[in-house]
């Protein structure tokens, strides 16, 4: 049988649709494992497939999404995926039907957050999709489909263990908010640009809510991906009714809906929670007479940080360049003494200054680069969400950082020399990234223009044979100082002219290049961009604290039209102070939140040890522990807080001002006296048969720093545990959290229990599949939507 690719090719693709749903009709008790009922309920099991296929399915789902070693041990999670795949083989072989059937190994998130932001190492994250992998590759899945992922960093782990440990299709889906990011507050170009890159064969869109409301986030994978889009909606939003959980958009509602997805350019479908065979019976009825539109390859160079995408072409992409050691004392004395602060702060500055990328370079002879690199790579990315520029000459230090790295990086660089391609290339083919190739080669840099093109063309053709499109390739044809060769820029300039119109490729230069050995030397480069920027250059880097530099930038953008109403250039013009026009000719701090004292200013950016330091500080030189708290540590908070309900902030930030705050907080407490009562007690705990924490664990991280004593029971809690803990430490409030539909049952028992033996305990709920219906529907006396949300209630409840 043909694979599922190929027959992508000239039909569209059919999904089945939720498990959990028929399950819970089936009679599943609340809590227990869906996997294991593909042993102790076999035929059940196969008759639920049977029954998609029939509908029309041809892809089914073997019901292993939460099948892995956090949840089984090693023995029974190969029994129970080998198990899974048969009960589905089983189905397509007595199924009524002559369509071609595939059988997709079903991955699920583990229920974890991903350190920074969590306890799971990422290589941990990668070894226990691995192992999944291997089982299902091992009992015969035709594809993996790992899917309702809502943290990029779990997609790529996910998708990296799928590609190291199986030559199997493997398609990704995620699940995304209201707001059209995903819960760590990646935005759909975005995971375009990592699970492209990364060589996934569909993406798309699942879970989350009905089909029209998922449509904005559809419309954008069709606008980026070259990829096929995969769409696999809930049936709307749940409630409960009766004791029962139904949803709220019909069979034909829905079936119209995803239809006209198809229209768009969607290419496979199929539904998730709340959907039944009569939901995919109805859509593949009504998308018989589509005709499916070709797959085209968009040509749109991406790049990405784990929320937001840079798209090139669109508009010139500053790159910072101060994260290098080169010409930098201080630099190099904090690289040389572990000064992780000193790098952060200079990422802050340089995101506070307006540029897009930062360019991460820590080349000294006398460190470890493969550690340094590294670690300075996922310290950057928990202060910051601009993409990065990894910039090393050593292979081990790139392959150790992108692979650690949280989206789609430029890598800096390859070249023309033989061995640098052959190194360089498979990782960005591996890892996916833009690469910054340099016209250069073993006979060095040519003195021509047509001699760097020719060594760009060479570049191409190599790339080509690792299956890298020229869109993931950016030339830098090399600024070479004009005081040793007076026609140094004239040839960069030309070369950077054929290389746009010629070969189509996007452009860099390291600008500040061009003006070494003289004196005023921001004249000199700043001149120089301006007439690279006129002759389309797509990237500079450079310094964004060059005024001159900056007033190039914005003008340029504001005379080319790239910038409405001169709206950015106005904007600019008008933040620059008395500072600006210094010496060091800094550009004025535009920061994204106000705030009212250097210690605020460290947790709302998530500068752990400066946060500590300062706390220190304050109170030696004689401030109240408690004024701190109240008068710093708290409002910063607040305005982390605001931001995360404005959609300014994201979680990840969020996070890491959390952990911040948390650090002050260790250092107040030094100095106040311990065992002080905390406000109220509140236990925490995810219901039975549900191992997700990632919510509770963010909630309990906050609460704690708002002051609150929080006891937390982890996760797959009985309701009478939970019960029990809440009687014995007269607990005022509990919060419950599950994340699937086939758990909410036991979320309902557990608030009737605590009704009979806690009558005054609140009861606040949240998760995945939660709605403040749903909520009111079950007994809880509120619903929080985040862990903002539940502060807030918590407040009010208390």
């Amino acid at each position: 049988m043909m694979k599922p690719t190929e027959y992508l090719k000239n039909n569209f693709l059919f999904f089945d649709g939720g498990m959990g749903t028929l399950l819970q009709s089936a009679g599943i008790p609340a809590g227990e494992l869906p996997e294991r009922w593909c042993i102790s309920h076999r035929d059940t099991i196969v008759d639920i497939h049977r029954s998609y296929i029939e509908a029309g399915s041809n892809i089914i789902t073997a019901n292993t999404f939460g099948a892995n070693c956090l949840k089984f041990p090693e023995g029974e999670l190969d029994t129970l995926i080998g198990a899974a795949i048969s009960c589905a083989r089983e189905a397509a072989d007595s199924a009524k039907t002559k369509a071609p059937v595939w059988t997709a190994l079903d991955i699920g998130p583990t229920g974890k957050l991903l350190a920074p932001l969590g306890d799971l190492d990422f290589e941990t994250a990668v070894e226990i999709f691995a192992k999944t992998v291997r089982l299902g590759v091992k009992h015969g899945a035709d594809l993996i489909i790992i899917e309702t992922i809502n943290d990029s960093y779990e997609a790529k782990a996910a998708l990296l263990a799928a590609k190291e440990n199986s030559d199997l299709p493997v398609f990704v889906t995620c699940a995304y908010g209201e707001d059209g990011k995903l819960m760590t507050g990646a935005e759909p170009a975005a995971m375009v640009a990592l699970l492209e890159g990364m060589g996934a064969d569909a993406i798309g869109v699942n879970c989350s809510l009905g089909p029209k409301a998922l449509m904005g986030v559809v419309e954008e994978y069709l606008k980026y991906s070259s990829l096929p889009v995969i769409v696999q909606p809930n049936a709307g939003l749940p409630r409960a009714v009766h004791g029962k959980t139904v949803f709220d958009v019909s069979a034909d509602e829905f079936a119209a809906d995803v239809c006209e997805m198809l229209r768009r350019g969607v290419r496979i479908v199929g539904g998730c929670c709340g959907t039944t065979p009569e939901y995919i019976a109805a859509l593949v009825k009504d998308a018989a007479d589509i005709v499916p539109l070709p797959v085209k390859e968009k040509n749109i160079s991406m790049i990405s940080s784990y929320t937001q995408a840079v798209r090139f072409w669109e508009s010139p992409v500053l790159i910072g360049e101060r994260i290098n050691p080169t010409g930098k004392k201080l630099f190099k004395e904090a690289l040389r003494a572990g000064d992780t602060d000193y790098i952060l702060k200079e990422a802050i500055a340089q995101e506070e200054r307006g540029v897009h990328v930062l360019d991460v370079n820590v080349g000294l002879p006398e460190i470890d680069e493969v550690r340094v690199l590294t670690n300075a790579v996922r310290e950057i990315q928990s202060v910051t969400s601009l993409p990065l520029q990894i910039d090393s000459a050593d292979p081990k230090a790139l392959e150790s950082a992108l692979r650690v790295y949280n989206g789609k990086a430029m890598i800096n660089s390859v070249n023309g020399k033989a061995e640098s391609m052959a190194a360089v290339f498979p990782l960005v083919k591996k890892y996916g990234g833009l690469c910054v190739a340099l016209t250069l080669d073993e006979e060095g840099i040519p003195t021509t223009s047509e001699g760097r093109v020719a060594i760009a063309e060479r570049i191409l053709s190599e790339a080509e044979k690792y299956g890298i499109s020229k869109k993931d390739i950016i030339f830098d044809p090399l600024a070479m100082t004009v005081s040793a060769d007076k026609s140094a820029p004239r040839v960069t300039l030309a070369a950077l002219d054929i290389i746009k119109e010629r070969l189509g490729c996007l452009t860099s230069l390291g600008v500040s290049n061009i003006s070494f050995g003289l004196p005023s030397r921001d004249t000199v480069t700043s001149v120089f961009f301006a007439e690279a920027l006129e002759r389309g250059l797509s990237a500079a880097i450079m310094n964004p604290y060059s005024l001159d530099m900056m007033k190039v930038y914005y003008a340029h953008r504001a005379l080319s039209g790239l910038d409405d109403n001169c709206a950015e250039y106005i904007e600019f013009a008008t933040s620059l102070t008395d500072a600006a026009v210094t010496e060091k000719k800094e550009v004025a701090v535009n920061s994204k939140i106000r705030y009212d004292s250097e210690l605020q200013g460290a947790i709302v950016k998530g500068l752990k040890d400066r946060a500590a330091s300062l706390t220190r500080s304050l109170i030696v030189e004689g401030n109240a522990p408690i004024s701190v708290v109240n008068e710093h540590i708290i409002p910063a908070l607040n305005l982390v807080g605001e931001g995360f309900e404005k959609k300014t902030v994201f979680l990840p930030s969020l996070l890491m001002s959390a952990e911040a705050a948390g650090r002050a907080f260790e250092v107040v407490k030094e100095y106040v006296l311990r065992g002080e009562e905390k406000k109220e007690k509140v236990i925490l705990a995810t219901v039975k048969g549900d191992i997700h924490d990632i919510g509770k664990n963010i909630v309990k991280l906050i609460l704690e720093n708002y002051g609150y004593n929080v006891y937390d029971l982890g996760r797959d809690v009985p309701a009478e545990l939970i019960a029990d803990e809440a009687e014995r430490l007269c607990a005022s409030v509990v919060g419950l959290s599950a994340l699937m539909t086939t758990t909410v049952p036991a979320m309902e028992e557990t608030i009737r229990l605590l009704r009979e033996r806690m009558p005054t305990c609140k009861i606040i709920v949240g998760g995945a599949v939660l709605t403040q219906e749903y909520a009111d529907a079950i007994g809880a006396d509120a619903y929080a939507s985040d862990a903002m949300d539940a502060v807030k209630l918590l407040s009010r409840l208390s």
